[in-house]
């Protein structure tokens, strides 16, 4: 039998018009690639090389302070006054200050026991303490469970509240300034804050109180968190990763310099009277806590991170839970920065260094540039350069910085050192998302703020193991990301040009890059929870 020839198959008609599609392409990729495309790429190439120098002078920066802080041994202890709170035998137990802790949940089946008993189980005088949990549950169930502990430990003797309300505004921002309404909460001088999956260890307000009664310039003292789940998958450890470097240097680095350092939102405790003063609880962005804690320092007030103090909680470790907390915390920080940058420039309480640490590097460098930079120069900018050959990234911007810095983000886990390139790759998938999410908050469009409470597995998992297995089920629309996938595709014809006709040898990256979210995209990262 004869073999059917190509125009068998398909007729000269529709050869030609590919062609003359296909060239009509040509010429007008031709026709506007110097004139519009090359000017557009330098300046991209320009722009990003220059925040890439800022964050590079950023991280240079808090490495010599961290060296410097280790050289010298500033520890707290030693910068403001610490010793432990003494018996009288006149005063009794009202020598010590009455201490308020706040447990915000919502729906929190998997966690709530082991909260409220660590909260319960801190060691103070037992008439000085008051535990409240702040119950925004909209599952009946789940209510029920938690006002029954919470029946239990006051059964033991613990002063303990639960409280309800019978909406959600405000979140969780909402829920405390409504437990700073109670009547009871007007005898307290302190107020420690844990969120649902946080287990403070018995002294933790033994080790902190101290700084607040003998130091009446500080308003804050923040513990470092430390990750339970961190070995569970290697997302978790990813996160460990990018976490330990902003608590050990980051964190520190604020406090060590007197600036400026964010709360972290749970595991601090607060005077309540700086809190007052700050203006109390907001609920105008997703992240109320940083938007406290830059009030309260504009107000003079002092803040110090105890480094050696951690407290246990868990990571989210499912890809859907991981994406919405990273959209809530890089919207929120660049919604607040267009809120306050001019309170904070017009303000006259702080001196000029405290306010250009706060709205450059803090605010400008460390939470909008950062999620820009990683991902329009390394996931955009230069893929684009492999297409348009004329655009040059010198080997110092493409290279040198980045190295460096992520050398410099690595120090904060060393035991995962060997994991670096699995961190580098996880960071620039993600950075898509908080790239999206910073812009959303600048220009504060429709998501802007979006909150949904990140999912916490507890001891879940264990328990749906012990059971017999079933095959997973799962929905097409819950497992395919299509901004990732399209990202990746893009980055895998930017490869295999640069393979067919580039010389930089670029496809290298960009191959195992696009494989990354391909990855991401079908949703294979992070831990499969099977539905029931």
């Amino acid at each position: 039998m004869e073999r059917f020839s190509a125009t068998t198959i398909l007729p000269d008609t529709f050869e030609g018009a590919r062609d003359d599609i296909a060239s009509q392409m040509g010429l007008i990729w031709d026709q506007i690639k110097s004139p519009l495309i090359v000017p557009l790429l330098k300046l991209a190439v320009v722009l990003c090389l220059i925040m890439s120098l800022m964050l590079f002078i950023e991280r240079i920066y808090m490495g010599i302070v961290i060296a410097l802080v280790k050289l010298f041994g500033r520890k707290p202890e030693k910068r403001y006054k610490w010793e432990p709170i003494r018996d009288d035998v006149e005063l009794g137990n009202s020598a010590y200050p009455m201490v308020l802790v706040q447990i915000p949940m919502y729906n929190e089946r998997e966690v709530y026991q082991l909260s409220i008993g660590a909260a319960c189980g801190l060691s103070w005088p037992s008439d000085r303490i008051i535990i409240q949990v702040l119950d925004d549950s909209t599952d009946p169930t789940i209510k029920d469970l938690v006002e029954l502990e919470c029946q239990r430990w006051a059964s033991k003797g613990v002063n303990i509240k639960y409280e309800i309300r019978d909406n959600r505004n405000g979140y969780k921002a909402g829920a405390l300034k409504e437990g700073m309404k109670r009547s009871y909460v007007k005898h307290c001088d302190y107020v420690a804050i844990f969120d649902a999956d946080f287990q403070p260890e018995p002294d933790f307000l033994w080790r902190t109180i101290p700084f607040l009664v003998h130091n009446p310039e500080l308003g804050l003292v923040q513990a470092r968190w430390k990750f339970v789940n961190s070995d569970e998958c290697l997302m978790t450890r990813m996160q460990e990763m990018s976490l330990d470097y902003h608590f050990t240097v980051e964190q520190e680095v604020g406090s060590s310099t007197y600036a400026f350092f964010g709360f972290n939102g749970t595991a601090g405790v607060w005077r309540i009277a700086a809190l007052n003063e700050a203006g109390g609880w907001k609920d105008r962005t997703t992240v109320e806590d940083m938007d406290l804690a830059v009030r309260a320092s504009l107000k003079g007030w002092k803040f110090v991170y105890l480094k050696n103090l951690k407290v246990k909680n868990e990571l989210p470790s499912t890809l859907k839970a991981y994406r919405y907390q990273q959209h809530r915390w890089s919207c929120g920080p660049a919604n607040l920065f267009r809120k306050m940058a001019m309170e904070i420039i017009k303000n006259k309480k702080v001196t000029t260094w405290k306010k250009v640490h706060v709205i450059y590097s803090f605010f400008f460098v460390r939470k909008i540039v950062a999620h820009i930079i990683t991902f329009v120069f390394y996931c955009v900018v230069l893929p684009a350069t492999v297409i348009v050959p004329e655009v040059q990234v010198p080997k110092w911007g493409a290279v040198y910085i980045p190295s460096i810095i992520t050398l410099l983000n690595a120090v904060g886990t060393p035991r995962s050192l060997h994991l670096l390139v699995f961190w580098i790759l996880f960071e620039n998938v993600m950075s898509l998302h908080r790239t999206k999410a910073t812009i959303i908050g600048l220009l504060e469009t429709s998501r802007v703020n979006e909150w949904v409470v990140t999912e916490k597995l507890g001891d879940a998992l264990k328990g749906k193991a012990a059971k017999t297995p079933k095959k997973p089920r799962f929905k097409i629309g819950e497992r395919l990301h299509l901004l990732e996938l399209g990202v990746g595709a893009y980055l895998f014809f930017c490869g295999c040009y640069d393979f067919l006709f580039g010389k930089n040898h670029f496809f290298i990256y960009l191959f195992i890059q696009a494989i990354a979210f391909f990855i991401m995209g079908f949703g294979y990262v992070g831990t499969f929870v099977p539905n029931s």
